[in-house]
């Protein structure tokens, strides 16, 4: 049990690394962003990113505490 625990932990948080860094900040095309002081709202992919970057987390903190919890 312990090692399907650390195979998801495992891969939730590659999958988190990545898609923290696929998200763009600002009107810049860069990988990792640009800072921008105008307020915009997050549309298509962007929100889609952002949304999956909060599942992401609440899966890993959930996973982690199973982990520990059973084991």
């Amino acid at each position: 049990m312990e090692t399907v625990f650390s195979l998801i932990l495992m891969v939730t948080a590659i999958t988190l690394i990545v898609v923290l860094l696929l998200q763009a900040r600002g009107s810049g095309s860069s990988l990792f962003g640009e800072a921008s002081s105008t307020f915009r709202s997050r549309r298509g992919v962007e929100q889609l990113l952002f949304r999956l970057t909060i599942a992401l987390a609440f899966v890993f903190v959930g996973v982690a505490i199973a982990n520990v919890r059973f084991s």
